[in-house]
């Protein structure tokens, strides 16, 4: 797992050992950031259920302002610490170690993300929490870009009771990212 672009391209990027995270394959990724590229230079980016900070750093790399990351596992922590150290991405991070929920709730001050990216364990429904809790949040504005990775089994149907439309999903194999935004 390596950075792709931007100021820390190429650097490797420590994984947790074990499955308590999925880290995004670096195609999917790569996928992933070229969908986005025009949210990102300048951005606010919230990195939720961030595992080992890779999509956050990307995003940090390829020109984002300013990333927060998320993520209640300790060990997990770790792992995005030093790979933000690794990356010289440090100063413009900010970790929470907390829940998705609490999280959020700790930044809801800072106003309005560029982009609010969601990974949380697939088959969970731990996005439904997320979504709720955003669509009244103003963290969301009109022009916040909200994308969730997901298996390909979950359906966000809902989201338009949420007040989100969902303007594409790109579908991999196992998995797919789908984007929302407000209106």
């Amino acid at each position: 797992m390596r950075v792709i672009a931007g100021s820390a391209r190429r650097i490797e990027l420590k994984s947790l050992p074990g499955t308590d995270t999925r880290p995004t394959l670096d195609r999917y990724k790569e996928t992933l950031f070229n969908t986005i590229q025009a949210y990102v230079p300048g951005s606010y980016f919230i990195d939720v259920f961030a595992g080992t900070g890779a999509i956050g750093i990307e995003a940090l790399s390829r020109g984002a302002d300013r990333a927060v990351f998320i993520e209640n596992n300790r060990r997990a922590v770790s792992v995005i610490e030093e790979n933000l150290e690794r990356t010289h991405l440090s100063d413009n991070a900010q970790i929470l170690t907390a829940d998705a929920v609490t999280g959020l709730m700790q930044i809801e001050h800072t106003g309005p993300a560029d982009v609010i990216f969601i990974d949380p364990p697939y088959n969970k429904s731990l996005e439904v929490q997320v979504l709720k809790l955003l669509a009244d949040s103003k963290l969301v504005g009109e022009d916040t870009l909200t994308v969730v990775e997901a298996s390909n089994e979950t359906e966000l149907d809902y989201a338009d009771t949420l007040g989100f439309n969902i303007t594409k999903t790109k579908n991999y194999r196992t998995n797919k990212h789908i984007f929302l935004m407000k209106g």
